[in-house]
């Protein structure tokens, strides 16, 4: 009897452990949260911008053609920013989807930026370049390629129209995206979408501005002058 009296005690002791483990984190998890939402309404109050945390399960029907908003199932955008940034129309979240079933569930979060086009876009795909996508050009299946090799390496360009990425990759455009912090980045016909697969920082989201700013800033005087009159 004596030595067996002891396990129950044991147990409980474990129990009560795992128990104040999760309650940890889950309290952890409340605060960071709150933490964020907090950093991210004052960011939002700083640029005059228009702060909501309600979750948005629709978001991604407003721009079905964005890769990164139509990952997984379960997809919302919640820490909503809206407004005007430089001069145009800007939307800056954090975004979640879920991959996966029963107890290989994961759930992803990361943020995005998106602003609003003056001229008429064309589908473009501009992405740090991984390890898939060299094993994919071993059977066949290349990005673009340019005439600088160390962008061709750190970059993974798409387009339908391979016309259109070489008019808005040159050479210049090529530099600010070698030397500026490293973002994804996306066309539609009339957004621009910036992100990358983790949580920014305000910082961050300031830095994702300059960088569609800049981004802008060196398309050709052509191509605008090109896509205006397409678009009228």
């Amino acid at each position: 009897m004596n030595h067996f009296s002891g396990q129950p005690v044991f147990q409980y002791f474990f129990y009560a452990i795992i128990f104040s483990v999760f309650a940890a984190i889950a309290i952890y998890g409340f605060y960071s949260s709150r933490k964020r939402r907090l950093a991210l309404a004052q960011w939002a109050l700083e640029n005059n911008l228009t702060y909501s945390d309600e979750k948005n399960y629709e978001f991604n029907l407003r721009y079905p053609t964005f890769d990164c908003l139509n990952r997984g199932d379960s997809q919302y955008a919640y820490n909503i920013m809206t407004g005007a940034v430089a001069g145009r129309v800007f939307t800056g979240c954090d975004y979640h989807y879920a991959t996966g079933s029963g107890k290989n569930r994961s759930h992803h979060h990361f943020s995005l930026v998106i602003v609003k086009s003056s001229i008429l876009l064309e589908p473009l795909l501009i992405r740090p370049e991984n390890i898939l996508d060299k094993f994919a050009e071993l059977v066949g299946f290349n990005d673009i390629d340019f005439e600088s090799a160390e962008f061709n390496k750190k970059f993974y360009v798409k387009a339908p129209n391979k016309k259109w990425a070489y008019d808005i990759i040159h050479p210049r455009m090529m530099e600010f995206l070698l030397t500026s912090p490293v973002f994804s980045l996306q066309f539609d016909l009339l957004s621009v979408i910036v992100y990358r697969d983790c949580l920014f920082s305000p910082a961050d989201f300031t830095a994702a501005v300059e960088f569609i700013n800049g981004f802008f800033d060196l398309i050709p005087d052509y191509v605008i002058q090109n896509q205006k009159i397409r678009s009228t």
